[in-house]
């Protein structure tokens, strides 16, 4: 990451400092807890935050997923081998992918206490780059169809979940079925507000977030343990035997239904990406003692209604309801739904940033909404974005069985990215024998690529859909960091070293200007082309000079201790490197005023901070593909500006610009 809009995080990335990476036994980075609030925090209250902000998608499927799961059976639900199959597969996979996969194994697979796709791959890079020094292209791709794959489920998830606690209003007592028109407009209102009060910052209701999911999953738990008397024989679904004699009953349509009873883990991503939050112990304990529980007696009392109440199956979970406390229970189900599309939101928010740093992205305008908790931004393009594509996913499918056809893929594909990138760290950082990471391994991935196939068949009836707006952001992605690439070596290329600049320098010295002048660049060991320009334009050079590069490095956050490295080059040039974790928002100011600890002592408001500005032109016969270089262009344009971004105040910043050919 440089000062120049071409100079972007991905030359920068790559060319990270080394820094250590650990795993730690709680899964927690000790350098980033206070920040994080980790350590001010008891567990208990820990494991109700992490219940309201990691578990709200999974904690909303409840209100779809059995019912699309026996919609697709070949007895349309109406036999008790339907209602026990649906209900076994539904609990093992809870078991297999969200207990042993994420909660047992994945979440010893921490970068330095954060998880998710980018830190994993950050982690998996860094793993595979110690032997020979080199960073993997299969495992940087993988990281980038991860993070593509998470906002397609972005989009998703806010939509159906909203839609599918308002349709509660078609069972509401008193109503009678006269509110159906009501149910988009309704739904619609609910998610324009829930987008614009983003940029007021989240934290203030955050602390509202965990008691009421709190309260829901034990709406959730309480309500089947009132049907499971309606037919004790549900116990049965408890063994496998009964999911897999429903699948090969059901023959190929049993594949189809295994689409839809992956509705039921929906979320379970969410347990690895927000660790960094709320540390891995709470996420645990939060699942294995409240959520789960309350999931599987939930399903187990539809499954128990469903026997006793066939005509239960049109709507199961509403059917569930009693009548005297429907109302409460509606609205407990429609706030759940807002805070499970909250943590979506959020969610991308923060991939976003990370994406940024990494060089997934270019520069976007990444706002902080409270000065006191770490990790509340508000990033208003996401923000529109996801607003934009959830509005039109729910007038285009109107109704949440609809949109279930959609859901599902880009999750399925994000958790397969997931066990690829976990090999990695079980067999070369962990250095697992072969056979015990492919006896763990194996299981997952046929696992997953079951569920993907079953997914996949979803695609005429929208499935398509996460999956073409996944694969846009891939080709901005890829051209993002394939263009900064050709740009930094091109820059290279036509510059001239810092060291043979210095020789020229003292062979014939320029006009000497008072003061100190910063020259932000991605290459430090070449001459900036603000150095150059000043040089050859202005013809003079300042007093003291400073070579300043920002770089992000593959661990979340870096210490302040190891925030700045000063080397001195000679009497006129110093080379100051400034280093930030990839969930950290760079402040050059900042970190300027930890210069002063290592003897390089200069006010920032008496200092020139000069830019690179290049302008790029497109070129047929090198580099991209001609579409490719002015997607890169378009992009480049629409960066935020470095001034912002990096937080210099605009009153001490000189830009110069130089036009490039890509």
């Amino acid at each position: 990451m440089a000062s120049e809009p071409a100079d972007t995080a991905a030359a920068s990335a790559s060319a990270g400092p080394d820094m250590t990476l650990t795993v730690g036994p709680d899964g927690q980075n000790p350098e980033s807890q206070t920040g994080a609030g980790h350590g001010h925090s008891g567990f208990w209250m820990l494991t109700v935050g992490a219940i309201g902000v990691v578990f709200g998608d999974i904690g909303t499927s409840p209100l779809y997923a059995m019912r699309e799961a026996l919609a697709h059976s070949k007895s349309g639900g109406t036999s008790e081998l339907a209602v026990l199959g649906v209900v076994s597969l539904v609990i093992w996979a809870l078991i297999l992918i969200v207990t042993l996969k994420y909660v047992v194994l994945l979440m010893r697979a921490d970068n330095k206490g954060e998880g998710g796709t980018l830190a994993l791959m950050a982690l998996a890079r860094r793993t595979l780059a110690k032997p020979n020094g080199k960073r993997s292209a299969t495992v940087f791709f993988l990281g980038v169809i991860g993070a593509a794959l998470f906002y397609g489920d972005g989009i998703i998830t806010p939509a159906i979940s909203v839609l599918s606690a308002v349709e509660g209003l078609k069972e509401a007592p008193g109503l009678g079925g006269r509110v159906d028109s009501w149910i988009l407009p309704i739904s619609a209102g609910i998610l324009i507000a829930l987008f614009l009060v983003q940029s007021r910052g989240t934290h203030r209701m955050a602390s509202l977030f965990g008691p009421i999911t709190l309260v829901w999953f034990l709406v959730l738990g309480g309500l089947g343990l009132y049907h499971l008397f309606d037919d004790l024989s549900i116990f049965r679904a408890l063994s496998p035997h009964y999911g897999i004699a429903f699948l090969l009953n059901n023959g190929f349509l049993g594949f189809v239904i295994l689409g839809s009873v992956f509705l039921a883990v929906t979320g379970a991503e969410a347990l690895y990406s927000d660790m960094g939050h709320f540390g891995k112990k709470p996420i645990q304990a939060g699942w294995l003692y409240l959520v789960f529980p309350c999931l599987a007696l939930n399903y187990l009392g539809q499954g128990a209604s469903i026997l006793a109440h066939p005509e239960a199956r049109l709507n199961p979970f509403w059917e569930m309801v009693p009548q005297v406390v429907y109302w409460p229970v509606l609205l407990l189900a429609t706030l759940a739904t807002i805070i499970a599309s909250q943590a979506v939101i959020t969610g991308a928010f923060s991939v976003t940033q990370q994406a940024v740093q990494l060089g997934l992205l270019p520069r976007i305008d990444i706002r902080r909404t409270s000065e006191t908790q770490a990790g509340q931004i508000f990033v208003p393009q996401v923000n529109t974005m996801l607003m934009i594509g959830v509005l039109v996913l729910l007038f285009s499918f109107k109704t949440s069985s609809a949109l279930a056809a959609a859901y599902g893929i880009a999750v399925t594909g994000s958790m397969f990215v997931d066990t690829l990138l976990a090999f990695v760290i079980i067999r070369f950082l962990w250095k697992w024998k072969w056979a015990a990471t492919l006896a763990v391994l194996v299981p997952l991935l046929v696992i997953d690529l079951t569920f993907i196939s079953s997914n996949l068949l979803k695609l005429p009836q929208g499935a398509w859909m996460p999956l073409v707006f996944g694969a846009v952001l891939v080709v901005i992605m890829w051209t993002w960091t394939r263009g900064a690439q050709i740009l930094t070596e091109k820059t290279r290329r036509d510059s001239v070293p810092l060291a043979d600049l210095i020789g020229i320098l003292e062979a014939r010295a320029p006009h000497r200007a008072p003061g100190t002048a910063i020259f932000l660049t991605s290459d430090p060991d070449m001459t900036p082309v603000a150095l150059m320009h000043n040089l050859k334009h202005n013809k003079v050079l300042h007093e003291k000079n400073i070579i300043a590069t920002v770089r992000s490095a593959e661990t979340p956050r870096v210490p302040e201790s190891e925030r700045v490295k000063i080397e001195k080059v000679n009497d006129d040039f110093k080379k100051l490197i400034i280093t930030y974790g990839f969930m950290e928002s760079p402040n050059v100011p900042k970190a300027l005023a930890l210069c002063r600890r290592q003897g390089l002592k200069f006010d920032i408001m008496a200092t020139s901070v000069f830019l690179g500005r290049r302008s790029i032109v497109p070129s047929a016969n090198s580099g991209m593909p001609l579409w490719q270089d002015k997607l890169f262009i378009f992009l480049m344009k629409n960066a935020a500006n470095p001034t912002d971004f990096f937080k210099i105040p605009p009153g001490r910043v000189v830009e110069l610009g130089a036009q490039v050919t890509v």
